[in-house]
Order: C-alpha cells, then structure tokens, then sequence
C-alpha cells in the first residue's frame, strides 16, 4: 500500500477540494433546487456542513424510517418484502396520526458479492446494478411501498457523500493503517473474529470448512494490508449510549446481546479492501490502490439519503437522525454497533431506535438466496395480490420468532381474517335488508365537538369498565343501560385505539394487527348472538298480524296465542338472547339498531386502523361505508366520533358481486 501523502488540489474531485480548501459551498437539497429556480433574484445563503449534534435538530422534523438497501446480487424473496411492508406500515402509520414521515429505501451495488455476481453473468457492474435496482423498485412498487426515496451506492450523490465522510474520519484520526488478517465472509462482506467462525462438514460435498456461528456463511482465511477504524476506542461511549437508552433495540432480547458483545470488547474493523481484490466500489479518496469497505459504504447510505454531508437550507428541516431503522436480525451488529460508532466518529446524532425482526422460513430453514431455499415475491403477489400478501405478512410475521411460509398458510388466514372475518362483517351489515345503516349511525353516534388526535388511556376489557354499569361516565345513556353484550362491545371499541396505538409505539405491528381483526371477529361474534335479522323478521311478522291488536299484546306481555305459528316461541328466543323479557317493538327496534350501529362502527374504526396496513382495501371500505375523506384520520378513530357516515359511496352489489373480499378460485 503506498503511503499517505497529500495530491495536488487538481488531482482531487470537486469534493475532495472543498474539504482541502476548508471552505463552504452554497448547497441546496434535490428536492428543494426547482424552488431555488423560482427564486434566483432572492439572495444565496452560504450553507454550513452536516456536523449538526443532536440539540440542534429541527423540532418539527419528519419522522425518517429507513429499510436496509437490499443487495442486488440475486432477485429478492419474500424476506425482503416483509422488510419493506413493515417499514412501510409504520411510516404511514405516523402519517395517519398527522406526522411528516419519510421512508427510505435503495439498494446495495458495490462490494465482492456484485462484482462476482456481474462477472458470472458476463455483465459489466454498472449494466448489472442497473438491472437489480430496477427490480427492487418494481418490487416496492407492486407491494404498495410509499417510499420517498430511493437510494442507490453507485449514485454520484452518495459517492461524493462517502469521500467526505472518509476524509473526515481520517482527520479526526479514526483511521489508520495496518495489516489485518482473518476470516472473510464474501456473502456476509465482514470478517470475523476466531471466536465467531467454527469448523463444519458441508452436506452436498462431505468436505470440511469454516462457517460464521452467526451466519452459517462460508469463510477464508485473508490477509492483507488495509485501512482500519479504531471500533475499540467507542466500547465506553456505546455502553453509556446503551444505558441512556434502554430501547434503542428491539426487541429487548437483542438489546441485551448487542451489549454483551460489546460489553466483552471490540476489535478496530477493517474499512478497505485492496483494489487487487475488489474493483467494484467507491476508491480510497486519498489511496486509488485501495477501495472502501461495502458495509461503511452502505450504511451512508442513510445519511447521503437525507442530504448529509450538508443539510437542506430552511425551511425544510433536515429528516436526520433516523428515527427508526428496520433490519432483519441477521444484521443487528452492523447498525447497532458499527454504525453508531462510526457516527459518533463523525460527529452525527445517532438514530433513535432500530427493529431487528425475525426470519421468514421456508421448510423451517431460513430463506436465503444463497442456497435457492426461497420464495418468489412476484409469484405469491401475482397469485395473492398486494392486500392479502401485506396483510399475510405483517400478521404472521414474526419479530422475536421466525415464521414459516406456505402458501396453503396464507390462504388459510385469507379465508379466516379477510374473507371470514372482515369482509363477512360488511356484507353482512352493509347488504342487510332489515335495517338503514344510516338510521342507526344517525340514532346511536355521539361526535364530539372537538376530536382529540392524541390517544388517551381507556379500558381494555368490559370487565375494567364495570360491565355491571354501576359507573357511568364512560357510557353515552343510549348505551349505559343496554344488555352486556352491547355494552362490553362498546367498551371493546373504546379501548380499540389506544390498544393499537401501544403495540404500533412498541413497534409490534403483528400485535396491533391481531387486535384489530380480534375487534372484528367479537362483532362478528356479537353480531350472530344478537341475530338482527331474527328480529327484525319476529317484529315484521307481529306488525302484519295486528289484525285485532293481540299480537301487539302478546309480544309486549309474553303470552301467546293459539294459532300463532311459533311467533311467541320467536319472540321467547329473542328474550333469551338478552336475558329479558320479551319487549316492546319499540324496544326491538332500539336493539336491532344499536346492534346495526355498533357492527358499522366496528367496520368504521377498523377500516381507519387498518389504513396503514392494507390501504386500498380499508379504503374501499370506508367508501362502502360512506366516511368522507377528511373524516379518515386520527382524530376521528373514536367510538361516536363520527356521525356523518352510513349512506354507500359505491353499489354494494349481491352475491359475490361488490363483496370486499371475495371467495378464492379452485385455482387457489
């Protein structure tokens, strides 16, 4: 390796001079530069670097949310798209309470894995990137993934970001060089420590070879000379990081590991690899013999995204710090201990908290596209459809546990949740013939003046509500007095979304899922025992056989008359349901809306919860319902919130037609 020495200013890239000449350029953001065009007769600000702490973010920032950037070596499998859905799930979750948010997403092109990739295929690097991102986009794209941005390593931005970034470090003196030997991984592009790397027998050859214990991934002994970054000397300062916040990583399982690792010390980490065996990358900017290290590369990446290495002029405030990054747990100790270090090293706010989830398996081994041992993300969306795969696998996927794929699983949950469940209960209200939807939301809806958009704590269960209604106050009268049934229902909804609302801050968007579809099959429970239609058609049978007044009589008093064809045994059963005596048609008709109400409020709030899940679909059932568009919000998701809904915006159809969810074909 040659030694370090000072190039000419000319020999330097644009960037590079600026950071010899210490002075700072006039920068504007991308986004911002078709507003710069509008306004050149204003005078220029000059703009200062990206080294902004932590006590100068802006308050009103949006919330940044970022997926890791996927390599672009193979096509993508379902583990990647469950990434991409439950960042995107809690981006628009944040949207729907009324914060800015940003996601970001892009993909990984440099290091040993692409330049093999591309070499196999015959393909120069750059033809080969291009052709992965674009798959990666389309993916996001037929997912549903509202990213905003999407950022690639070969991108120039990102290239110049990384230059500064090397030689900042360099200057504060983190990097220096040495020869380093040890295990590579080229599928994990790290090396490992003895401790982490173990002899195994490989199945399909019987041969003998080192593997990463954490990876299960093929390793070689290397030795070369190379640049390293002084990792040990944050082993103290990630600790004390550690202790201040105690939920930096969840789950609380893995935050435990991180500090235990980091706890028993830590090794300085290469960040270069000689040119002599990876070309693909981004050159040492100081040292063209040398290229950096993919992983200090990518993990820019989140930074370069949102401007760094200088930030936007007001009054955009800059997105940075991440507030939250979502990884699989394959990956925790790159952004969980190298990436915190190397922005502590550069100065930077660290991101507030990072979501390691869990696997998906196919055949309970881990998907990998490595071993071929996954599924294709484009078949199950043609075979499934965005909706049902976005639900499928933000309800089943796991992120303390992996969970396993079937194909036969997704369609068994489709039938239970979607078709069953969800879609049962709007047909089922909707469509009904005995009652006006909007007769009961006119009668039963309470809105309040002023909607509250900051979730307050209420009951879980009827059971903390005193179901026995010797206490009030969380009761409108038209429900205080009902059966309990209707009133654990009710308070059922009440505590719906602040339940969910708990699990999406817990970032346990399975959990806040599952609570919402258990909010709908208990008003489908409810709804059966109720069993409107059985008195509505009682009530109609009495008022048409009011020839002489006795059947009124009857039904009021709870005696029967000869000849009544089974109504009073009707109308017994009716009492039954309730525990009551058998009431008055005023008092049926009470129950059949309230009924009617609480099963469209059900569908109402679930369908504004489920917005950031399954958008298109809670959409149309917020059509179907007739809930206006600026009625759709945070705000509004509370029980008699919302008065206005209950007339269709769309023909509800018959049969199969118009259903929300539709029976599967045989082809299914």
């Amino acid at each position: 390796m040659r030694a370090r020495v000072s190039p000419p200013l000319h020999a330097l890239t644009p960037l590079q001079s600026l950071v010899a000449r210490r002075w700072r350029p006039e920068w504007v953001c991308h986004r911002c530069q078709h507003q710069q065009q509008q306004q050149q007769q204003r005078p220029r600000q000059r703009r200062g670097l990206a080294t902004a702490t932590a006590a100068s973010v802006a308050v009103d920032k949006p919330y940044y949310i970022t997926t890791p950037i996927f390599y672009v070596n193979a096509a993508p499998h379902v583990g990647h798209m469950y990434t991409m859905v439950l960042a995107d799930v809690l981006k628009r979750w944040h949207e729907l309470q009324g914060r800015r948010a940003v996601l970001c997403t892009g993909t990984d092109e440099h290091g040993m894995k692409i330049q093999q990739a591309a070499a196999k295929a015959g393909v120069a690097p750059q033809a080969f990137c291009d052709r992965g991102a674009a798959v990666f986009e389309d993916l996001a794209r037929r997912i549903n993934v509202s990213h905003d941005v999407f950022v690639r390593t070969t991108a120039a931005a990102h290239r110049e970001g990384v230059e500064y970034a090397w030689q900042m470090l360099q200057e504060k003196g983190w990097i220096y060089e040495s020869k380093h030997e040890g295990w590579y991984s080229v599928s994990d592009e790290t090396f490992y420590p003895q401790a982490q790397v173990q002899v195994i027998v490989d199945p399909p050859t019987g041969r003998k070879i080192m593997v990463s214990v954490e990876t299960g991934k093929e390793v070689e002994w290397t030795s070369e000379r190379n640049y390293h970054f002084r990792l040990s000397a944050f082993r103290d300062t990630l600790l004390d990081f550690y202790a201040q916040n105690p939920a930096f990583i969840a789950p609380q399982s893995r935050m435990h590991d991180v500090v235990a690792e980091v706890t028993a010390g830590l090794s300085d980490l290469s960040v270069s690899r000689p040119v002599s065996r990876l070309t693909w990358g981004i050159p040492v900017p100081t040292d063209p013999t040398q290229t950096i290290y993919v992983w200090l590369d990518a993990l820019l990446t989140y930074a370069t995204a949102a401007g760094y290495p200088f930030p936007p002029p007001p009054p955009h405030p800059s997105p940075w710090p991440a507030d939250l990054h979502v990884i699989g747990k394959d990956i925790t100790r790159f952004h969980a201990i190298y990436w915190p270090a190397f922005l502590l090293a550069l100065n930077l706010p660290l991101p507030k908290q990072v979501l390691t989830h869990a696997h998906w398996t196919l055949g309970k081994q881990k998907m990998a596209k490595s071993t071929g041992n996954v599924v294709d993300p484009f078949f199950a969306l043609d075979r499934f459809g965005a909706e049902v795969m976005r639900w499928y696998l933000v309800h089943e996927g796991g992120v303390e546990d992996d969970a396993d794929y079937d194909n036969c699983f997704v369609i068994a949950k489709y039938k239970k949740g979607l078709q069953g469940g969800l879609g049962n209960l709007a047909s089922r209200v909707l469509r009904g013939k005995g009652w006006d939807v909007r007769e009961a939301v006119v009668r039963f809806a309470h809105p309040v003046p002023t909607p509250t958009p900051t979730p307050t704590p209420t009951p879980t269960t009827a059971k903390d509500a005193d179901p026995d209604g010797k206490k009030q106050p969380l009761l409108p009268p038209l429900f205080a007095h009902a059966p309990f049934p209707t009133r654990a229902l009710y308070l059922r909804l009440l505590a719906l979304p602040a339940q969910v609302d708990a699990h999406m801050r817990a970032l346990r968007p399975n959990k806040a899922l599952k609570a919402i579809m258990n909010a709908v099959y208990d008003a489908n429970g409810f709804l059966q025992h109720q069993s409107p239609w059985t008195l509505v058609t009682q009530l109609q049978n009495e008022m048409a056989a009011d020839a002489t007044g006795l059947a009124l009589h009857d039904l009021a008093t709870g005696t029967s008359t000869a000849g009544d064809n089974g109504n009073a045994s009707a109308s017994a059963s009716a009492g039954d349901r309730a525990g009551r005596a058998p009431r008055t048609p005023e008092e049926l008709e009470t129950e059949v809306l309230r009924t009617i109400y609480l099963c469209a409020e059900t569908l109402r709030l679930v369908a504004i919860l489920l917005q950031p899940f399954v958008p298109e679909s809670s959409a149309r059932l917020l059509v179907m319902l007739g809930v206006e568009r600026g009625r759709r919000g945070w705000e509004f998701c509370g029980v008699g919130r919302d008065g206005g809904y209950g007339v269709a915006g769309v023909d509800l159809g018959g049969g199969e037609v118009g259903v929300l969810f539709p029976r599967l074909g045989s082809a299914f």
